[in-house]
This record gives C-alpha cells, sequence and structure tokens, in this order.
C-alpha cells in the first residue's frame, strides 16, 4: 500500500468541491499537485476513479464506491487525532463552540456570558453559521461542539443529543389579507400567496402553496415577510423581534399541524466531553426550557 491519507483527502475534497481547481483552491494547492496525487492514488489503487472523458468532475462506478471507504476512513482518522488532542493537551484549556445563528440570542447570549463567568480561563472561539453550517464546522474541525435545529438526519461519524425545542407559527406581514380572512377559510387562501420556505440540503420541507421561494435563513425569510414578498413559517422569538420594516403578525391557522422546531447538540463521533463542555450541555437545556 503507498497511497497516502493527504491523497485521499484530495480525492473527497476534489469529489466534494465538484472540480479540481476548485479542490486545490481549498487545499491551497497547485491543481496540478492535486491532479497528480489523483493519478498516483488510482495507480496505487488499480483503479480509475474519475470519468476524464467529460468536463465536469465526475466519479466511475468504482470512484463511487471508494469515496465512501475514503470518507469512513478520514473520519476514523479525524476521531482519533481528537481524541488524541483531547488526552495531550487538557480537556478544557480550549473550546470551540457553534451555534445556529436562529436560536434564541436570549440563551445564546446569556450561555455566553455565564462561561465567561464560571470558566475565566478557557480560551474560547465562537461561531456562528446556519443549521448546516454549524453541523460542518464539527466535522471539519473548527468546533468541539455545536447547537442547531434538527434539519434532518446526521451522518453516522456525529454523537448527539436532543436538547429543546421553540415555538413556530404561521407570519404574515402587518395589514396582510390573511390576518382579515376567517379562520376556517385560512387553508383555501394560503395557497393564493407566496410562501417562503426554509431550504436546507436534503431536506424537504412542507409546502402548502404552488408559488414558493426558498432562503436557507429563518432571518432572511423573516425580512421577505416584512417586505411583502409572501408568508413563512417562522421560529416565535425570530417573528417577534421589532427591527423588521414591517411588524410580522402570527395568523391562526389550526389545520397546519407545527410542532415545535427540536434543538440539538452535536460532537464528533470519539471525542470526549470536556467539563466544560458537559455543563454547556445541562445548562443549554436550563436555558431553553424557560423560553
Amino acid at each position: 500500500m503507498r497511497w497516502t491519507l493527504d491523497q485521499l483527502q484530495q480525492f473527497v475534497t476534489t469529489v466534494e468541491s465538484g472540480s479540481f481547481s476548485e479542490a486545490a483552491r481549498r487545499l491551497g494547492k497547485a491543481q496540478s499537485a492535486v491532479s497528480t496525487a489523483i493519478a498516483l492514488l488510482e495507480a496505487d489503487l488499480g483503479v480509475d476513479l474519475f470519468d476524464r472523458s467529460r468536463r465536469q468532475v465526475r466519479l466511475t462506478p468504482a470512484g463511487e464506491i471508494l469515496l465512501l471507504e475514503a470518507q469512513e476512513l478520514l473520519s476514523q482518522v479525524q476521531s482519533l487525532d481528537r481524541r488524541a488532542h483531547s488526552l495531550s493537551f487538557g480537556s478544557d484549556a480550549k473550546l470551540a463552540l457553534a451555534l445556529d445563528e436562529a436560536l434564541p440570542y436570549s440563551v445564546s447570549g446569556r450561555l455566553i456570558r455565564e462561561i465567561g463567568h464560571y470558566f475565566p480561563d478557557v480560551e474560547l472561539t465562537l461561531l456562528n453559521g446556519t443549521a448546516t453550517e454549524v453541523a460542518q464546522y464539527v466535522r471539519h474541525g473548527r468546533a468541539q461542539i455545536a447547537f442547531h435545529f434538527i434539519r434532518g438526519s446526521l451522518p453516522s461519524y456525529f454523537d448527539q443529543r436532543h436538547i429543546g425545542s421553540v415555538a413556530q407559527g404561521v407570519f404574515v406581514p402587518k395589514d396582510h389579507p390573511l390576518t382579515q380572512s376567517e379562520v376556517s377559510q385560512r387553508k383555501k387562501e394560503l395557497v393564493r400567496y407566496r410562501q417562503l420556505v426554509m431550504h436546507t440540503e436534503d431536506v424537504n420541507e412542507a409546502a402548502y402553496s404552488p408559488k414558493i421561494w426558498r432562503s436557507d435563513s429563518f432571518y432572511s425569510l423573516a425580512e421577505m415577510v416584512a417586505d411583502d414578498l409572501g408568508w413563512a413559517i417562522l421560529p416565535v422569538h425570530i417573528a417577534e423581534e421589532e427591527n423588521y420594516r414591517k411588524p410580522l403578525v402570527q395568523i391562526d391557522c389550526p389545520f397546519l399541524t407545527l410542532p415545535p422546531l427540536m434543538v440539538r447538540m452535536v460532537w464528533f463521533q470519539g471525542w470526549e466531553l470536556s467539563q466544560i463542555a458537559h455543563w454547556i450541555q445541562k445548562r443549554f437545556i436550563e436555558l431553553l426550557s424557560d423560553v
């Protein structure tokens, strides 16, 4: 066996980025270096990983199978590296925490203040993003733990725990015709107006209108509702903020089953939760239960 983990990483990155040039940019390498590394990997494995008869990157059948093996092997390597780091450098010296931007700020803001009070010596890195982005921060080692709204299932290389939930509802801008309609007629009337839908990869959100716009941010959806671009299902705490161009109004739609939005904590499988991580998990549950 002559192939290396670095070659496997270049192979996986090329697939994920969609081209050799983009993979080279992400990895900080020359495109020729990436192409050469993958050619050597193919020679060592004895199979062609990519169909080079096309302009765009496309895996061969063998490449599709070996991609899964390469991803699993790299995940195991990352797990080993994280556990070794935790054991050798001290579990509480540093912590990178990723937070879904749509979580209630009353919860995340207070949590951060309390971390500063109870753990003044910890070196904290705080990252924010969409639900998908914060999970990727954990996957790529930028964060040890993340809190986000559940938007579909997670790959097997994550560990997770349910933390709590927040309420959601149907919102329109103030003075929208739907605010004047009878509750019994709203199901029929909702289809007349554009629905603004939360967009997440590999998750099909419920759509009740044939006219749809999508965004990967609840805040972006709320801004569009305030601009009279449609109606949306939003977390109540986001819709009730006061900095929109128009106030948002929640309308009663009993025919829609809107369960609370579930929140989870995720970390990379094999990483031992430190003392501060256990404390954060417990405290987040407590704070979210009060929302």
